[in-house]
């Protein structure tokens, strides 16, 4: 099969097409015909071997990155009883030692895939299982978020804000979206962001003052830096912090605040807790840009800059 693969870590440039063999699937695995990758803001940190004391039994070249992504399922395990050939499937294949989703094919253990939601095409899909499941983790699992509390969604307008501000709106929360740029701040109106204000040159003490009078109650971060500072200032003295692994530097927390970093962990149950949620009305999953396999290592570096949303690989 063709795959965007790496024979050895370090810098774009050892990320280019090549063929591997189709990975075996195992007693409790699917195996996908993947249509599209989504493009993690982390995947460079993948490419480098910033990750790979996390790959079970040590890298193997070459190495196929990319965390999730979306398709057809072409094979199931003995054990699997839940997904049958033939199903229309996303999934986390996050640190693999069997590969990633950068390829024609790829292994998910069952209880990390799902039925593509009703209302998705399969390229929104293919970009759910990391950032949707981390944003809803983040909100449900960590925040224990509750209905009309105020929250705070710093960088709302990447993959895992604008999922988390539609999201806590399902869950009943007011939210306040800091993002970045116009589009950003629009893009967060769009969604459903109760109020909306851009973090570099809004005013942000303003914002969060007349949103919140009396303090947040819960904030999720998605970026650090002189603004998220600032706007964490406004948390109420009883009010919970939260940011992903990866989220570097790591938040400066007002003293005395909740606060904890968690990582986004795949799994059959945030997943179906997600597919519901998606599934209750209309929902928007903003892809920025579809790039060709062959353009994987461009994908990579050009997340890390001002974008909406998620990008996307089409893999076939």
């Amino acid at each position: 099969m063709r795959a965007a693969a790496l024979d050895r870590f370090g810098g774009p440039e050892v990320l280019g097409i090549k063929t591997v063999s189709v990975p075996t699937c195992g007693d409790d695995e699917v195996l996908v015909r993947v249509a599209a990758a989504g493009i993690g803001a982390w995947d460079w940190m993948e490419r480098e071997g910033q990750m790979a004391e996390m790959i079970p039994g040590g890298p193997k070249f070459p190495y196929v990155p990319g965390a999730d992504g979306a398709g057809e399922i072409a094979a199931v395990g003995k054990n699997v009883k839940d997904h049958q050939v033939g199903d229309q499937v996303y999934g986390s294949a996050f640190m693999s030692s069997k590969g990633g989703f950068y390829a024609e094919y790829v292994v998910v253990k069952a209880d990390q895939a799902a039925k593509i939601p009703k209302g998705l095409k399969v390229e929104q899909a293919a970009t759910l299982a990391a950032d949707g499941l981390t944003a809803l983790e983040g909100l449900e699992d960590h925040l224990h978020l509750k209905s009309g509390e105020r929250l705070l969604i710093f960088g709302a307008n990447g993959g895992v804000g604008h999922m988390a501000v539609q999201f806590a709106k399902r869950l009943g929360a007011k939210v306040l979206a800091v993002a970045s740029g116009d589009d950003g701040v629009e893009l967060a109106r769009r969604i459903g962001a109760d109020a909306a204000v851009d973090g570099r040159k809004g005013d942000l003490d303003k914002a969060c003052r007349d949103f919140a009078p009396d303090g947040f109650d819960a904030a999720l971060v998605l970026a650090s830096g002189d603004a998220a500072e600032k706007a964490l200032q406004h948390m109420s003295k009883t009010g919970r912090i939260v940011w992903p692994n990866g989220v570097e530097p790591a938040p400066k927390v007002p003293e005395g605040i909740q606060a904890k970093a968690y990582d986004g962990i795949p799994g059959g149950d945030v997943l179906k807790r997600m597919n519901a949620l998606i599934e209750a009305g209309p929902f928007h999953l903003e892809i920025g840009r579809i790039y060709a396999l062959e353009e994987a290592a461009k994908a990579q570096q050009e997340v890390l800059k001002h974008h909406l949303g998620k990008y996307a690989i089409r893999i076939q």
